[in-house]
């Protein structure tokens, strides 16, 4: 019996969104590389390598395949699979099971060093020039837990950093931030580490999270939406990228779970008094 026919997905000319809501094209914030994003059976998005991979050179553990638009973690019994962005980015270390990858790894660490090189790419991970002084100490989470909607989420990036996702007029994607200039701001409060039913407690009592709870229904609703200002004012303004909101999940994410609110702190120097530290 042979294989179904592939179907390639376009957009409705006469629609208003650009954005296909699968195998949305993008470039991966730590190495530069392109990705493609899927959404999984469970609802959560994941990154993948733009290009089918040989399943005989991929370790049973990474193969992937995509059916109906939706990602699954395992081989579909063809010749052909994807593989996970995260296996193979060079600004991560090589998994020790899939030394088979390895050709691939280098040849994206060779493109992530020429778009260094050329100066058109700069990772997410790389100190702001403006950053702290020399004796001072960052609590600035890198993906915050954002509260909107009596809901809490995991943001991508830092919350100045929150870009928004609607297309203009040059068909770019516009360079506006969700939190601009004149835009209601939240509150960092600590918070208890709520888990869900049937999940173990958590060794941290309190975690930081950026509260929108505040702000007016309209606004938090522009916030999850992820547009700026004069976009949420023009709605026949299309998507073009998927807003970057994973639910959060305190036991997924403990990584991401911060005890403290975010500031810049002065180490202590000999004598001087020891810093306060932040309840709710």
């Amino acid at each position: 019996m042979s294989a179904p026919p592939r179907r390639s997905l376009r957009v409705d000319p006469e629609g208003v969104s650009r954005l296909l809501r699968c195998g949305q094209t993008a470039s991966c914030r730590e190495c530069g590389n392109p990705i493609e994003w899927y959404v999984r059976s469970n609802e959560r998005r994941v990154r993948l390598h733009p290009h089918e991979m040989p399943a005989n050179g991929v370790p049973e553990s990474c193969r992937w395949h995509v059916s109906s638009g939706v990602a699954h973690p395992s081989g579909d019994g063809s010749s052909w699979c994807r593989l996970p962005h995260a296996v193979l980015c060079p600004a991560r270390p090589a998994p020790p099971d899939a030394p088979q990858l390895s050709g691939l790894r280098r040849s994206l660490a060779l493109r992530t060093r020429r778009l260094l090189d050329a100066g058109v790419f700069a990772p997410s991970a790389a100190p702001a020039p403006n950053g702290p002084r020399p004796g001072e100490e960052v609590c600035r989470p890198a993906r915050p837990v954002v509260q909107l909607l009596y809901l809490r989420y995991l943001a991508s990036c830092p919350i100045e950093e929150i870009q928004c996702v609607t297309q203009t007029r040059r068909r770019v994607r516009c360079s506006a931030k969700v939190l601009g200039p004149g835009a209601l701001r939240g509150v960092w409060s600590l918070v208890p580490v709520s888990v869900q039913r049937g999940q173990l407690a958590m060794p941290s009592d309190v975690m930081a999270v950026y509260s929108l709870s505040a702000l007016p229904y309209q606004e938090q609703l522009r916030w999850r939406s992820q547009r700026c200002l004069q976009h949420d004012a023009t709605p026949t303004a299309g998507d073009l990228a998927v807003a970057d909101w994973e639910p959060f999940d305190p036991l997924r994410h403990h990584e991401h779970i911060h005890p403290r609110l975010p500031a810049h702190r002065r180490r202590p120097g000999p004598g001087s008094p020891a810093p306060r530290q932040a309840h709710s």
